[in-house]
């Protein structure tokens, strides 16, 4: 493609992206002061795929009150549940040009626990984030404590959710940039989480590439190794740290418009599918998610329409 005829498509691409910003107001994320019914949901969040923080959504939950550390030490201290592991924090993320997962470790909760609470100081960094609808499978013990489906949201989609999963970590954990292809309800019960947003729209100048996948293994001395997985699959991923792009090596990225939210104890977030996200806690925060599978509708064909032509665009 000559260089023109590049430059005219990017251009598109960019105002593109400005007139959907403007269209879904995606300049900020608002607040609801209480759940929307089944209908306003769908009508204002889900079908135009914009993000909201809602207040009082969970507010009847016993977990609110009752998921202290202590709490969670004498339900389910001594099960054993699956652990993240990582040198640096960073779980299914871009480390020496490879796609690295995490150490899934299977360890006693309440020595888990023992790291939240800096009783003990083990190498790495811990993470409880298995997202295999974890809640269920892992901690049955703390279901009755939060609601199994959010009824609202369950109406407007006319589904169950596909997974409910449990997060408890360290401030170190940090969730790289990406999407997926699940409607999010994110209720955090205890700490903060803070989220870096970008809208489906914003793809044309957010770098994927092809790495080769692999997995950290922690040594005996301490030290982490990173395995090569034996899979010949590359996997698509981004790179780029969006709490710190490198403009020379990303000079698209600057073309965005990032949101930067924080969800605190008691809030919901609604993240709609294909919403890039990266997220941070604070230490020990703990929180409930619900996925509910996305529908493969008119907005999915777009995306994918919108990621073919920007790869077109980037390879040509």
């Amino acid at each position: 493609m000559a260089a023109a005829a590049r430059g005219s498509v990017w251009g598109s691409l960019r105002r593109f992206s400005e007139e959907v910003r403007d269209l879904h107001g995606t300049d900020c994320v608002p607040y609801l002061e209480e759940p929307p019914s089944p209908l306003q949901f769908h009508r204002e969040w889900l079908s135009p795929n914009r993000p909201c923080i809602i207040r009082n959504a969970f507010s009847h939950w016993p977990a609110l009150h009752k998921w202290t550390l202590d709490y969670l030490r004498k339900c389910v201290g001594s099960k054993t549940v699956s652990v993240a592991v990582t040198p640096n924090g960073y779980a299914d993320a871009i480390y020496d040009n490879k796609f690295v997962m995490p150490e899934e470790r299977t360890m006693v909760f309440a020595d888990f626990l023992d790291i939240i609470e800096k009783k003990t100081n083990p190498p790495g960094v811990f993470y409880i984030q298995k997202q295999c609808s974890n809640l269920t499978e892992e901690f049955p013990e703390l279901i009755a404590d939060v609601d199994s489906h959010i009824p609202w949201m369950s109406e407007a989609l006319g589904k169950r959710p596909d997974a409910v999963n449990f997060w408890l970590g360290e401030s170190a954990a940090i969730t790289s940039l990406h999407k997926d292809h699940y409607e999010n309800l994110y209720c955090v019960i205890s700490g903060e989480k803070h989220f870096t947003l970008h809208p489906p729209s914003d793809r044309p100048f957010i770098p994927y590439e092809m790495y080769q996948p692999a997995t950290y293994k922690v040594n005996e001395d301490g030290t982490f190794d990173v395995i090569d997985d034996e899979s010949p699959a590359m996997v698509p991923w981004i790179s780029v740290d969006p709490l710190d792009p490198d403009p020379s090596l990303y000079p698209g990225y600057v073309e965005t418009q990032p949101l930067h939210v924080t969800v605190k104890a008691g809030e919901m977030l609604y993240l709609p599918s294909l919403w890039f996200h990266h997220v941070r806690q604070s230490h020990g925060c703990i929180a409930v998610n619900y996925w509910y599978d996305m529908e493969y509708d008119l907005k999915y064909h777009y995306f994918q329409l919108l990621d073919s032509l920007t790869e077109a665009t980037r390879n040509s």
